[in-house]
């Protein structure tokens, strides 16, 4: 069984994209930071630091997806609300205009 790093690439992208997993990747991210093992030991001058700064950039950018992904959800519905409150506003006034030709 051959397995390409596309498709493993391919199904962690997939994984990460569903939010039922991106909440875990968020916990097992900190728990790593936390946890005393390491797959590269920090004392090795630049492998050691490599896995860290890969684990900070997957936690930094899964935190912010979520962080984006709620502020539209908020500004999804303070649209949806301000969009119904102009229609009602709208519907009820009546706006008076004066035609001019143009030639």
């Amino acid at each position: 069984m051959k397995i390409s790093v596309q498709s493993l690439y391919n199904w962690y992208r997939s994984v990460i994209r569903n939010p039922k997993y991106r909440w875990w990747v968020i916990l097992g991210t900190l728990l790593y930071f936390v946890s005393p093992f390491d797959i590269a030991p920090d004392f090795l001058p630049i492998v050691g630091q490599i896995d860290d700064v890969f684990l900070l950039t997957l936690l930094v950018t899964e935190v912010s997806g979520l962080v984006i992904e709620g502020f539209k959800a908020r500004r999804g519905n303070i649209d949806a609300k301000t969009a119904n409150s102009a229609e009602d506003a709208t519907s009820k006034a009546t706006v008076d205009v004066d035609a001019v030709s143009v030639k």
